[in-house]
């Protein structure tokens, strides 16, 4: 620890005075030796962790270092191969989710668990057995009950709503009720802010801060610094499977955090980031000029509906040059999505054009503007950026199997395939025990650096990078931010959307602001103001400048 008198890492009891509410002197939960094994990799080692009553514990790691592992062996989805679990004070058997809850624990995962096509009464009464022997199907109390516990935390949802039309954030309260509805006093939420806007963000700490006043015990899964020092009481950090400590949140820094969680510290690799940016922007500036800031990508009145059949986009202009980042800042479910498709060619559009590189690419196939240009990070990397059945090998040449070096006059190339998933694998950090295991037993950040390799390898002149950190840790969100400096030195034209306002504000050359379908205004990055990007991203109408 750099701080002066900071204590060393131990397992504190947090019964010191926090924000957060005063623990209890005995946890309420302990897990104790904890081991996890997958084949010949050890995902938890001896892990020691516990929780006391009315604290929120920041459970700290890289992708991969075993967190939500570690949980989910809480949780009742695997089996440990040695440790004891306690629950208030008593040993306890979890063999399932079942046995999880009835001992009051529940688990919010990074990805909802959810029926789109269902309400979201229908939703968080499944699997329950109804108060009263009936064949119809009663929802009114249950409803009544929602919205009770919406009022209590400020978890504000329509009982009614089906699912599917509701925004990520909406559907993490739904997820949250869940648990609540099944009245746990143990919430363990798993990357919780992974896919919130700013303002979510505040809202949800608000909610926890509400929980644990009314004697709840949360524990905070999360790779991100500033939000684990902000929200908790006391964080645990896990490096290699591993527990390296725990501290009280209060007498830690983001540095100190930083350099526990990956080993060495970041505070010379921001710098030398930052530098990188300075001679990005310095480099793209030039290659832009050079061009006379060319147009590469340009959406002229565009208006598109969603899957819903409501008006997702409405006449929405913007440009991308070559050589430059547009950032694309909003709260989610603002037609980022839909966006992204139509350039991609996954969406039709109403009426309106799409131009890339000097060509109408409105009503092409997606193969066919892969093939003249596009590389394309999708926002859902489980159901659109990856199969989950196949290989990392078989993943990362989905859109190339056809063609050389992959495919033969017969049959793949497996060498080829092979050679080129241990090249993405080591370039990107990919941390897999094997590269003939399924995708779908890798963790969200491991999925996300799959699809970041397959996309930036080949050979294209526009990116689109629809939440491209989402679930990464500190340090390859940095290495992601690299390769998009890299992109735009180079020439190639960025659309970047994300949810991470900050993100935005850090990689963008420009950004413009989305509400409703529409560009609310567009800033220079070196003058845009927050004050005014923040209330245009909810819809209120200010000067926005350009």
């Amino acid at each position: 620890m750099s701080d002066a008198g900071s204590p060393p890492f131990t397992n504190l009891n947090p019964s010191q005075s926090s924000p957060v509410g005063t623990p209890e002197n005995q946890p309420v939960l302990s897990m104790n030796g904890i081991t996890c094994r997958f084949s010949d990799v050890i995902a938890n080692n001896d892990v020691h962790f516990d929780l006391f009553k009315g604290e929120i514990h920041g459970l700290l790691g890289e992708n991969g270092a075993g967190k939500t592992t570690l949980m989910s062996v809480l949780y009742g989805l695997y089996k440990p191969e040695a440790g004891e679990i306690y629950v208030k004070g008593k040993k306890v058997d979890i063999k399932s989710p079942l046995d999880s809850i009835g001992l009051g624990i529940a688990m919010v995962h990074q990805h909802f668990l959810l029926t789109p096509s269902h309400t979201v009464t229908e939703n968080i009464i499944v699997g329950l057995k109804s108060p009263r022997r009936s064949i119809l199907l009663n929802t009114t109390e249950a409803e009544n009950r929602i919205l009770e516990l919406s009022r209590k935390y400020g978890l504000k949802i329509d009982p009614k709503a089906i699912v599917g039309d509701l925004s990520v954030g909406e559907q993490q309260r739904v997820e949250i009720i869940k648990a609540l509805y099944r009245d746990v006093d143990i919430l363990i939420l798993d990357e919780p802010t992974s896919m919130l806007t700013p303002v979510e963000e505040k809202a949800l700490f608000s909610t926890l801060s509400a929980m644990v006043k009314a004697g709840l015990s949360i524990i905070f899964i999360t790779h991100k610094l500033r939000e684990v020092i902000e929200a908790s009481t006391r964080v645990t950090v896990l490096r290699g499977g591993k527990v390296i400590g725990t501290v009280m949140t209060a007498k830690t820094t983001e540095t100190d955090l930083a350099k526990l969680m990956i080993g060495r510290s970041l505070t010379h690799s921001v710098d030398r980031l930052e530098q990188e940016i300075a001679a990005g922007i310095q480099k793209s500036s030039s290659a832009r000029a050079t061009a006379g800031l060319a147009t590469m990508l340009e959406l002229k009145d565009v208006f598109a509906l969603n899957n819903s059949g409501i008006q997702a986009l409405k006449d929405l202009s913007l440009t991308v040059s070559k050589g430059e980042i547009l950032g694309i800042a909003g709260v989610d479910g603002n037609g980022q999505s839909e966006m992204a498709e139509i350039v991609s060619g996954l969406r039709k559009i109403q009426s309106g054009q799409v131009t890339i590189d000097g060509r109408d690419t409105t009503g092409m196939s997606p193969k066919q503007i892969r093939e003249w240009g596009l590389a394309y990070i999708p926002e859902d990397r489980l159901n659109t950026g990856l199969i989950l059945e196949y290989t990392i090998a078989e993943n990362l040449i989905l859109d190339r199997w056809y063609s050389r070096p992959y495919s033969g006059k017969i049959f793949l190339d497996k060498h080829e395939m092979k050679r080129f998933a241990e090249e993405i694998v080591t370039n990107f950090d990919v941390r897999t025990p094997s590269l003939d295991i399924q995708v779908r037993y890798l963790s969200g950040g491991n999925l996300q650096k799959i699809v970041l390799g397959r996309e930036l390898s080949k050979e294209h002149k526009l990116l689109i990078a629809h939440n491209p950190t989402r679930g990464l840790d500190v340090g390859a969100a940095e290495y992601v931010h690299k390769q998009l400096f890299k992109q735009k030195a180079s020439g190639v034209a960025v659309l970047l959307l994300s949810l991470d306002l900050d993100e935005i504000l850090l990689v963008s050359d420009r950004i413009a602001v989305i509400y409703a379908g529409t560009i609310m205004g567009v800033f220079d990055r070196t003058t845009a103001d927050v004050d005014k990007i923040g209330p245009l991203m909810g819809g209120y109408v200010v000067e926005a400048g350009a």
